[in-house]
């Protein structure tokens, strides 16, 4: 009891709040409107000595299918190491194309927003099964929805704010709320600061590479 509590209270609201500052918690990510009864999730931000549109094309490539997603590669990208290049044939991007979430390429992400190099947004529409299904369509008896959403914004001194965070909305609630707190806010969290770390190495790297 004491161990749960001490993880709600005090180590929970920073993995869910990793990096962002309190304007960022309370600011719109954008994309409410688009998972219907979706909910806030975590908010985590990082600092990148880049310009916005230095870090954009690095965010257009990803995808198991292309470059990648810059985080723990054995777990989220068959063990295939992430593009440390940008590609040209990566970069075009438009809302309603799919991105593999695997590399079986039976799972994705849908794009659900295009603004560079301010702001993407990508949907994952899946029953509990793991199966993606239509989000235009009636949705399955269990279901999650979400939206993981990347905001860019600019400041002084050629440096970008990446804000990431987005909405989800599920069901059972009960069920899936549990399966979030015991693992996949903790999952979240490990693959976002890696995926964080991974990202301001390459983009700054590439700002001083001829």
């Amino acid at each position: 009891m004491i161990a749960a509590g001490a993880y709600g209270l005090l180590i929970r609201p920073r993995l869910l709040s990793w990096g962002a500052t309190n304007a960022e918690l309370k600011a719109p990510v954008g994309g409410a409107d688009i998972v219907p009864e979706g909910r806030r999730t975590a908010t985590m931000a990082v600092t990148i000595n880049a310009p916005a549109s230095r870090v954009w094309p690095w965010l257009a490539q990803m995808g198991c299918d292309r470059a990648g997603w810059y985080s723990w590669d054995r777990l989220d990208n068959g063990g295939i190491e992430s593009a440390r290049q940008l590609r040209s044939d990566w970069q075009q991007i438009a809302v309603g194309d799919h991105v593999a979430s695997s590399r079986s390429g039976r799972s994705w992400f849908e794009v659900a927003v295009v603004d560079p190099p301010r702001f993407l947004a990508l949907r994952a529409s899946l029953d509990l099964c793991g199966h993606p299904f239509d989000p235009r369509g009636l949705r399955p008896r269990c279901f999650t929805d979400s939206l993981w959403a990347f905001r860019l914004t600019s400041l002084p001194g050629q440096r970008t704010r990446l804000v990431v965070s987005g909405y989800a909305a599920s069901c059972p609630r009960p069920l899936t709320a549990l399966g979030d707190i015991l693992f996949w806010e903790p999952a979240h969290w490990v693959m976002q600061t890696r995926q964080f770390a991974n990202l301001k190495r390459r983009v700054e790297r590439s700002q001083v590479e001829p």
